[in-house]
Order: C-alpha cells, then structure tokens, then sequence
C-alpha cells in the first residue's frame, strides 16, 4: 500500500508513515537515486532492508523532497538540503519519516515480549512506573522508542539511556508523556508522542514546548 498514515502534531512538523507490501521491483520504479543512495542499496543483502530503503524514498517524495535532498552526516545522521530536520526509522514492514523546523527523533518499534528481559539495560528512572504499568511490553516500547529518539536527535558518542535520558510516567490512552536528556551541560526537555501501529509502537519527540 502507499502511504499508511500522516500525522501533525504540530503546524511545523509532519510525520509520514509507509507499511511495506510492494515488493522490491514496484517499489524501484519512479525513483531517482544518488550515486550514494544506489551504493548502499547495493551493499544490502536483506530484501527486507532494500524495501525499506527505497519505501523511505517515496515517503520522501510525499513530503515533497527527493533522494538527493538527503544526505549524511559522517555520524550517520540524516539531514536535508532545506536546512529543515529529519529523522527516518524502519522496522521491518513499517517505515517512517519525520520532517520539521525544530530538532527531531522518531522510533518505531515490533512489540515483543523479550524487551522485558532487556529492561534493566535501558530503564532506571522509571523502574517503579513499568513495575506497576499493566501493560508491560507497550509501556517499555513507548520508553525504549523515546529514548532511542532522544539518541537520534543529540546524536553523540556516550549517550546512555539509562543513564542519561528519562521518560515521565504516562497513560498509553493518552499517546503523549514528556522526557528528559542530561548529557554534560546539556539539559534538554521533549514532548514525546507515541501510538500503536498494528502490532508495532511508534514514538516520537520534539523540544518542550514548555522549556
């Protein structure tokens, strides 16, 4: 199918949502790729991966930008031409992109029992939270999705998430909590938002708009 969801929390920010289901071929049609773009796709041995790489292309082209507006910092960190911020996610048969004039990161995640195991890796601040959450796997996707956001947008060497990035408890009917970055001088607060796409958590986050 072609575009899954379009969301707009904010009158600056998009997000723009793609499930996979065409295959490799469909999905290279109408597409100009950079020289860097046709590289990597190359380089990847996952059908699955390729799909994903090219559906982010045609999410790209929904939002009015094409391949060689993208590119890479040395990081790995996606950026556009315009001076506009991006973040890109993909788990396997969702894609997703957010575009907008502030800082942003975006995360989507399968929602599987095992993140239960790996929580002590990732949770400390809100360990007393997930203890009493009834709703334990999408309690500790909607955490792991806000801080992988938060990693994605400060993008530097030695972030934890434990130790450096804390999720406010939340109501999963509600789709929104805040969080925070402590990171040397940096102090940072996000709005967070999140919602359940089939059987996968999406999370975002923007700068507070109370900060």
């Amino acid at each position: 199918m072609p575009l899954y969801k379009t969301l707009t929390n904010r009158n600056n920010t998009s997000v723009y949502i793609w499930k996979i289901t065409e295959s490799e071929a469909w999905l290279r049609t109408g597409l100009e790729l950079s020289e860097n773009s046709r590289n990597r796709l190359f380089t990847m041995s996952s059908e699955l991966h390729r799909r994903g790489f090219l559906s982010i292309r045609h999410l790209l082209r929904v939002a009015g930008y094409t391949d060689q507006n993208l590119y890479y910092s040395q990081e790995g960190k996606p950026h556009l031409d315009d001076d506009k911020y991006i973040s890109i996610t993909h788990s396997y048969e969702f894609t997703a992109i957010i575009i907008s004039e502030q800082p942003v990161g975006i995360d989507i995640e399968k929602l599987r029992d095992k993140i239960q195991r790996i929580a002590p890796k990732f949770i400390g601040y809100e360990e007393d939270f997930v203890a009493q959450a009834i709703e334990k796997v999408k309690s500790l996707t909607v955490i792991w999705g806000a801080k992988e956001s938060m990693y994605k947008l400060y993008s530097t060497k030695g972030l934890g998430f434990k130790a450096n990035c804390y999720v406010e408890p939340f109501d999963l009917e509600n789709e929104q909590t805040v969080a925070q970055l402590v990171y040397g001088n940096d102090d940072l607060k996000f709005d967070v938002f999140f919602k359940q796409l089939e059987n996968f958590m999406m999370a975002y986050i923007l700068p507070a708009q109370d900060a």
